[in-house]
Formats: structure tokens, sequence, C-alpha cells
């Protein structure tokens, strides 16, 4: 694309070097830096792209987008372009380049502390039940409408987040659900993406290591609406918002009369309003009202937390133009969504479920939704991550000795903390009442809770979810608490089976 044409929307740009450039590519990693390459300069959180901008010269690329003017020997050749903002330059040139891919799809974005992921994957499902082909991104994986690959990121950067875009329209897909977190809100990632739909779940502890206090993370979830207000794109973006949740109703006063908003939650008020909640081991089944309507919705899925994310995604579904009956239609064939409350088998009468939960409010309502199961006993084995907020962790032990009979302590990501440490904040938080046992090797915390389950027990391993690894100061390893359960598994179901087989002799 030629470079005066691709920064013709820029209103705060100034210029210097030659325009009627062709430009194939663009990057803010100096090191794909080269000809035919714009490259954006930006300022991270741990390293400034500007630092590297002689690096970009020397590889010859023609054109480079800094938030500083121009160097007073800069080759004749080399254009620059001086912005006030180089992350929102980029987000604009990365959309033009790719010729506005979100306009072409019924896009909705889900952010929140928890829910994400789940109300993700129901909305995709719904579209593609709905439309044959939709796409998926989000922190598990990405679906093009052809093909799934690993995430790398919750919300992708700019340049990478159009180029996905750009995947699904292309192979036809005609929506798509994504996954918007609070960093990608606050880094802009995300401006000037043309939603449909945009999703509140909820809000509780989480991050702060990063937004510093509770309100600096509610104000980075509350950006991202009100610059959909400010600048819908051509589009007519509707809110989406859980007003069971205290931070989801103050959302809706804030947003009010500056763009359509939907509600949903189980309170009388909601636009979207579910009752008679119930559930088995093998599902839920609510009523929901709406648009006049009153519909049975019935999923496999467990936990009252479950169905405020099938609330979000059949919401957010009806806000992309999708019939909420049609929706709900899909909901009985809703996929299991990857370390969410997955169930990873049994033996001898236990059974295990491995979720993500990684916040107390997340792991309360995970030991709340299995003790409503009604098990012999609920055994909870979690851990906190190294280098990350430190208050959460005693909320953590406390949280999970709510409503745990026994809680196994262990690591999760230590990264470059001591996992003792970690676990020893753990346990201020878990009253001396509490049946509890700490084992820093989680692999050992795993097998020392199955080896020890009775049957009618459940037990949870929480934390980690679909995470393939673990990581250490000095390492990452494989590790997949779903993996490691299922072996733990394989050899308790054939140490019984050993056992019927040869009795212990009795005296």
């Amino acid at each position: 694309m030629l470079l005066r044409t691709l920064i013709s929307p820029l209103k705060h740009a100034t210029t210097s070097g030659p325009l009627d450039v062709e430009i194939q590519e663009l990057t803010a990693d100096s090191r794909k830096a080269g000809e035919g390459i714009l490259f954006g300069a930006i300022r991270g959180t741990s390293i400034d792209g500007h630092k590297f901008i002689h690096d970009v010269i020397e590889a010859k690329s023609p054109v480079i987008l800094a938030e500083t003017a121009p160097p007073s020997d800069l080759p004749s050749e080399i254009t620059w372009i001086h912005v006030p903002d180089s992350r929102e330059a980029l987000a604009i040139l990365s959309a033009v380049f790719n010729e506005e891919p979100a306009g072409n799809l019924r896009l909705a974005g889900i952010t929140g502390t928890n829910g994400k992921t789940t109300t993700a994957f129901i909305l995709h499902h719904i579209m593609k039940t709905e439309w044959h082909r939709a796409g998926l991104l989000g922190t598990i994986l990405v679906d093009d409408g052809e093909t799934q690959t690993t995430a790398t990121h919750t919300t992708p950067g700019s340049i990478e987040l159009n180029g996905i875009l750009a995947k699904f329209r292309d192979n036809a897909c005609r929506g798509a659900a994504m996954e918007v977190s609070s960093h990608g809100i606050h880094q802009k990632r995300v401006f000037n993406i043309a939603f449909d739909a945009a999703v509140f779940t909820n809000l509780s502890q989480d991050h702060l290591d990063y937004h510093g206090t509770i309100e600096k993370y509610m104000a980075a979830k509350a950006e991202w609406f009100h610059q959909l207000a400010a600048n819908p794109n051509g589009k007519k973006p509707a809110a989406v918002v859980n007003t069971d949740d205290a931070q989801g109703r103050e959302l809706v006063a804030a947003l009010k009369g500056k763009m359509p908003v939907i509600t949903f939650g189980f309170n009388v008020h909601a636009d979207f309003r579910a009752n008679n909640f119930q559930q088995k081991r093998d599902g839920m089944s609510f009523e929901l009202t709406a648009k006049g309507k009153s519909f049975l919705v019935r999923a496999p899925l467990i936990g009252r937390f479950n169905a405020y994310n099938l609330l979000g995604a059949i919401t957010a579904a009806s806000a992309c133009g999708i019939k909420p009956r049609h929706a709900i239609a899909t909901l009985t064939n809703s996929p299991q969504v990857p370390g969410r409350m997955e169930n990873v088998g049994n033996a001898g009468g236990a059974t295990v479920y491995v979720d993500y939960a990684h916040t107390p409010d997340a792991l309360e309502n995970a030991c709340r939704t299995l003790k409503e199961l009604d098990p012999r006993r609920l055994i909870t084995v979690f851990g906190c991550g190294g280098d990350r907020d430190t208050a959460k962790r005693p909320l953590m032990g406390a949280a999970a000795a709510r409503h745990s009979d026994i809680v196994i302590i262990t690591s999760d990501n230590p990264r470059s903390e001591d996992p003792e440490k970690i676990i020893k904040d753990i346990e201020k938080g878990v009253p001396t009442r509490t049946v509890t046992a700490s084992i820093v090797d989680r692999e050992a915390a795993i097998n020392a809770a199955i080896e020890e389950s009775l049957s009618g027990d459940i037990i949870l391993i929480a934390g980690k979810g679909h995470e393939a690894y673990q990581q250490f100061a000095d390492r990452s390893i494989d590790f997949d608490d779903r993996k490691k359960a299922d072996k733990a598994l394989r050899k308790r179901a054939a140490d019984i089976a050993e056992l019927r087989a040869n009795p212990p002799e009795r005296f």
C-alpha cells in the first residue's frame, strides 16, 4: 500500500521525507525491520522502541513512526512520521493496511475479571452454529474459521490483531468473538476496532501488580466502552453489561445516554433476566426472560457463574443479530472449554475437575459450585503465581477454606519468587481449623489429593487450567494439570484393580 494513502487518516501527524513509498508490512519489532516495512516505535513497560531506531535505519526500513521529532542527520531517503501517540497511530494504520477488517464482521468483545474465555467460547459456538463460520480469539486459541492455532496473548497488539481479523474476513467468517483484556485496553491494542457488542462480565481483584489499584483496574475496563461510545467506527455498538455486579451497575450509569446498553443478570431489572437456576452433575437449566418472551435454557455446564457466561453470550449474540431462541437452541451442545471446570475423570468413585480459577472470587465460585454437588468431601489443590498481586494470596486461601473440606496449597507459576514464601502468604488467610497440607511440588500435591481421595469425593485442581507449562525463575517446564491428574487417576485405577484381583490375606 502506498504510504500516502496509508497515513491519510492520521489527524495529528507531521511527516518529513518521501510519501510515495510502497509499504508491504507494519511492525513494532525492530528485529523485523527491513525494506518495505514501516516501523512503529512504541514505549513499552520495560522496553522503549525509540532506542532501536538507529538499528531500524541500518536495516533500511523506509518509514519510521515515532513520538519524537526526526534527528537532524536523518537520511533523505527515510520518511519520518511524528505522532503524539505511536500506539494509537499504529492501531489506525494497521486497520487501514488490512482494509478495515472489523467493519466486515459482527464482532463481539468480552472483558471482565472472570468468564471472558468461557463466554467467548460459548458465543463463538452460537455464531458458528448459526452462521457456519465464525472467528474466535482469546487466551486459549485462535479459530480463523478454517484452522485452530494456540493463542500467544489474550489480546494481541493492534498490528497482529488486525491481521487476524482480516484472516477471519477472508475465510468468510460472518462474525467473531474475542477476549479483551485490561492490559489490551490500557495498551491500546483494541483502539479503533469496530465492535458490535462490548461485554462486561464482572470485576474482582486481579492484576493489581499492573494497574496498582482496583479503581484503576476498573477504569481501564471502562475506558474501552467510552472509546466505543465516542468513536463507534461506523457501527452502533451496544454495551452488554452484567448488572448483578456492582461495577457493572456503575458502568451502566456512566454510559447512560452515550451508547445503547443491554443488561443481563438474575435481577428483576435486567433486559436478559435469568431465574429458577438448577444444576446437576451433568449440567444446568434456567428460565430466561428477554424481549417479552420466556425461554428454557439447558447447557452441559455447571456453576452459577457459568449461567452468567451463558447469559452474556446469549445477550451478545442478540446484539450481533442472532435471535435469542436460535442462540439458546445451540446450547444443549455447548462445548467444554479447556481448563474451565473441566471434568478430567474419576477413579475409585472420586471425580477430578481442573479450573483456571486464579482470583479469590473465581476460586470461591468454583469451590461453592462443586460443594453444591454434595460430594462426600471437597479437596482443593491450588497455589498463586509469583511476581503478581501479592495481596490476593491470603484472600485465595480464605476462599478455598470456606467451602473445602481439605485444602492442599502448592506452587502455581512461582516465576522469580520463592515458592515456599508464596505458600506462606496463602496460609495467612487459611483458618487454623481447616484441614490443610502444603506441598511445594505441584505434581506431588495433585498425586496426594488423588491418592487420599475416597469414593464420593470431588477434587478441584485450580489456578492453571489450560496452561501446559510451569514457570520458574530460570526455566519453564512442560506441565499440564489435566495430564498430571489423568496420570494419577490411571495409577489409582490400576492400584484398585490390582487390589481387587489380589486382595490382602486376612488373619
